[in-house]
């Protein structure tokens, strides 16, 4: 640590003290936040976020025009085709293997503007009034995840009402449905922590979101969301095998179509867990790294 040297004038005598950086001089005098505390700081900011949505609705148009669009257009396009080549017939026949992965595609899709909307929040100035609070780092990144939980429901829960209404009929029932709608939604969940981690780390929004596409069309496209993988080529069916999407699709096909809790299910739920503990302290360790 360094000092400095202070005179006093009257008995000419020299003192040397400490020399203390402000900021960690009111970080020390800070109290430490107890667990109770981050929970309620981070629920405030969820609140602080939904009031925003509702002053904003243009923030609901993806998450219901975008699953009712894509269910129809998929469904109709190519479930003709899909259906053709596997000797099905009917668009209905095709349902149960799309209405599944329109849910997974939508829900990631919708999660990848976290990181947009952090990137802007922070370029506007809005963190920098955040950090002269005594809240916890976690606070203003889970509390707008927080709230996004409730454009998940929405977009996942869009999905199936718009394949009931075309000719979708669940072979899980209410409970099948609803897990696969809570699994898609914890998974969104999860992967929002990798772009708000990209959001912490990238220059502007811009950037954030070719990130983000870049890196989430792939795996959404290149999965078994839209069609069955034994129609792929070998090379292309061995990494729609690994793709974490895959098991997330197959994990929901399992529980809305015949109401099991598959290993699919286990494997999804295990790498939520996984990328949530690498992501989560990395953007937080990232965020104040900006502060």
């Amino acid at each position: 640590m360094s000092t400095v040297t202070a005179e006093i004038p009257s008995r000419g005598i020299r003192v040397r003290t400490p020399a203390v950086d402000p900021a960690t001089a009111v970080a020390r005098a800070r109290p430490r936040i107890s667990l109770g505390e981050t929970i309620s700081q981070t629920f405030s900011m969820a609140w602080r976020a939904l009031k925003k949505m509702r002053r904003n609705p243009e923030q609901f148009f993806d998450v219901t025009l975008q699953p009712l669009l894509f269910t129809a257009m998929f469904a109709y396009i190519f479930g003709g085709a899909i259906t053709h080549v596997a000797g099905e017939a009917g668009v209905k026949s095709y349902l149960p293997l799309l209405i599944p992965g329109i849910v997974a595609q939508t829900v990631l899709t919708t999660c990848m503007s976290t990181g947009v909307q952090l990137r802007e929040d922070m370029e506007k100035g809005v963190f920098d009034r955040f950090k002269a609070l005594p809240i916890a780092r976690i606070a203003p990144l889970a509390g707008p995840m927080m709230a996004d939980l409730v454009r998940y429901l929405i977009a996942a829960g869009l999905t199936f009402v718009m394949g009931v209404i075309i000719g979708y009929r669940p072979g899980g029932g209410a409970l099948g449905v609803l897990g696969a709608i809570f699994l898609a939604i914890f998974t969104g969940w999860a992967i929002a922590w990798i772009f708000t981690f990209i959001g912490t780390i990238a220059r502007n929004a811009r950037s954030v979101q070719g990130i983000s596409m870049l890196i989430l069309f792939p795996l959404t496209f290149l999965s078994n969301a839209f069609v069955p993988v034994n129609t792929l080529p070998t090379a292309l069916a061995d990494f729609v095998k690994i793709n974490p999407v895959s098991h997330l699709v197959s994990a929901s096909r399992d529980l809305a179509n015949l109401g099991v809790i598959s290993g699919e299910v286990g494997w999804t739920l295990l790498a939520g867990v996984v990328v949530i503990a690498i992501f989560a302290p990395l953007s937080v360790y990232s965020y104040k790294r900006h502060l």
